[in-house]
C-alpha cells in the first residue's frame, strides 16, 4: 500500500510539473460542446489570463494556460479538453509556425464588453446570438435606441445588430401582419419611443441610431448584424435625406424617384441595389435572394467557408474557423447577399457559388470592422413568427452557430499593425 501511494504521488507531483497547458480541441471527432468551448475561453480571459487560438489546427483549437480550476468548469460544462506538457505545447506552436503550414497562433487578450441591441420585450429566443450568448454561458448587456443615441456604445467592444429595420418601415411585416395585434402594438411603441427621443417619424429616429452605430464602427467598433439588420442598416444610410416610406409607414408619401437619390458612398457593404417599393412585399431591395434563389431544396442548401492564409490574413481566418467548411443554409427576411451588389472592398467569407449569392461578409469601416451574416436561425431552417425556439442543447457542435461565436471572440485578438 505504501509503495503504491508513493507511485500516486510520483505521478501526481511528475504531471503538475510537466502539464502546463490546457488544449481545448475544436474538431469534429475530440470536441463534445464547440459551443461552449467559446464560453470557457471567454471565461479564462475575464479572469485576466491569455488565450491562445490556434487558428486551422483541429478546427482553431484554444490554448488555455493549466490550472485545477479551468479543468473542473471545462468538466462542468461539458467541454473536452486536453492536458498538455510544456513540451508537447511547444511542439504544436513550432508546428504552427511553419512557413509550410497554412496555420498561426493569435493571441486573445481580454474578454471583450458586449452589447447586444434589441428591443426590451424582446425574448431571448427570438435572436439567434442571444441564444448562442446565453448557452455559451458568456455575458452581454441589452441596448437599444435609447442608449444609442444617448452615445452608449462606446462602453462596449462588440455590438450585434438584432433582427432589425433600420428605415422606418417595420420589418415591412405590412402586408401579412397589419391586423397582427403585435405589430399594431409594435408599431405604437416605436412611434412613442421616436417621440420621446425627439423625432417626429419613426424612420427619422432610426436613420438617427444607424449614424450612431456607422460612427462607432469608423471610431473602432466591432459590428455583427444577422438577418435584416443587414440590408436596412445599409438601405438607411444610402437613404440619408431621402424619404422612401410609404403613407401607412410614416404618414406622408415617399419621395418621387427616391432609387435614383441613394447614396451608395454612405454605404457599408452593399452597392446599386435597388428598393423594393411595394409595401406588401416582404422585403427591403434587390440584396436579398430569398426569392431570387428558387426552390432550393433544403437538403442541398449549403455554404462554403473560404480558405485564406492564417498567416497573411488572420483577420477572415479567425471569422472562418470551423470544424467543417461546408454549413448548413438557413433562411430568413434576409437570407443570403446578391454577390454584383457587394463592394469590390468587402471579403465574402462564406458562399454559394451555384446560386450567386454571399452569405457571410466582413469589412472594415474607419478603425473599425463589421460583419454581415444572412438568415435568421442557423439550426431553424425557416424560422416563422410564432415559431418555438431553438434548443441549442441539441445542436452543441453547430458549425453555423460557431461562426457567430468566432465574432464573439474576435475583437479579444491582439491588433497587429495594419499596412498603410
Amino acid at each position: 500500500m505504501r509503495k503504491r501511494f508513493l507511485i500516486l504521488i510520483i505521478f501526481f507531483f511528475s504531471t503538475s510539473i510537466f502539464a502546463s497547458s490546457i488544449l481545448i480541441p475544436m474538431d469534429a471527432d475530440t470536441q463534445k460542446n464547440h459551443l461552449k468551448a467559446y464560453g470557457i475561453t471567454y471565461w479564462v480571459l475575464s479572469k485576466q489570463q491569455k488565450v491562445q487560438w490556434l487558428l486551422n489546427y483541429r478546427g482553431g483549437s484554444f490554448l488555455l494556460p493549466d490550472g485545477e480550476s479551468i479543468r473542473k468548469e471545462c468538466q462542468i460544462r461539458g467541454v473536452s479538453f486536453e492536458v498538455l506538457s510544456d513540451d508537447r505545447a511547444n511542439s504544436i506552436l513550432d508546428e504552427i509556425s511553419s512557413p509550410s503550414k497554412n496555420q498561426d497562433a493569435v493571441i486573445l487578450e481580454k474578454a471583450p464588453k458586449i452589447a447586444v441591441y434589441s428591443p426590451k420585450g424582446n425574448q431571448p429566443w427570438d435572436d439567434a446570438v442571444t441564444m448562442a450568448l446565453t448557452y455559451a454561458e458568456i455575458p452581454y448587456v441589452t441596448i437599444y435606441d435609447e442608449e444609442v443615441l444617448n452615445d452608449k456604445l462606446a462602453l462596449y467592444d462588440w455590438l450585434h445588430l438584432h433582427h432589425e429595420d433600420f428605415t422606418g418601415q417595420y420589418g415591412k411585416f405590412y402586408g401579412a401582419y397589419r391586423a397582427a395585434p403585435w405589430y399594431i402594438e409594435g408599431k405604437k411603441e416605436a412611434e412613442k419611443l421616436a417621440k420621446k427621443m425627439g423625432f417626429n417619424k419613426v424612420s427619422e429616429e432610426k436613420l438617427a441610431v444607424a449614424l450612431k452605430i456607422r460612427n462607432y464602427v469608423i471610431g473602432g467598433g466591432f459590428m455583427f448584424a444577422m438577418c435584416s439588420a443587414t440590408d436596412s442598416f445599409d438601405i438607411a444610410l444610402a437613404a440619408e435625406n431621402v424619404d422612401i416610406c410609404e403613407p401607412m409607414f410614416d404618414g406622408d408619401p415617399s419621395d418621387p424617384n427616391y432609387q435614383a437619390s441613394l447614396d451608395y458612398n454612405k454605404t457599408f457593404a452593399f452597392t446599386d441595389f435597388v428598393l423594393e417599393r411595394n409595401p406588401l412585399k416582404y422585403e427591403f431591395s434587390s440584396i436579398d435572394m430569398t426569392s431570387q434563389r428558387g426552390n432550393v431544396p433544403k437538403e442541398s442548401d449549403y455554404f462554403s467557408l473560404m480558405d485564406f492564409s492564417a498567416k497573411w490574413d488572420p483577420i477572415p481566418t479567425m471569422l472562418c474557423q470551423n470544424h467543417t467548411s461546408l454549413v448548413k443554409g438557413f433562411m430568413g427576411q434576409t437570407t443570403a447577399f446578391k454577390r454584383d451588389e457587394i463592394k469590390p472592398t468587402v471579403l465574402v467569407l462564406g458562399e454559394n457559388k451555384i446560386n450567386g449569392e454571399a452569405r457571410y461578409i466582413h469589412g472594415i469601416k474607419g478603425k473599425g470592422f463589421f460583419t454581415f451574416y444572412g438568415g435568421h436561425d442557423p439550426e431553424d431552417y425557416q424560422h416563422r413568427v410564432g415559431d418555438p425556439k431553438t434548443e441549442l442543447e441539441l445542436h452543441p457542435t453547430s458549425p453555423g452557430y460557431r461562426l457567430i461565436l468566432n465574432n464573439v471572440l474576435f475583437p479579444a485578438a491582439r491588433k497587429k499593425k495594419q499596412k498603410t
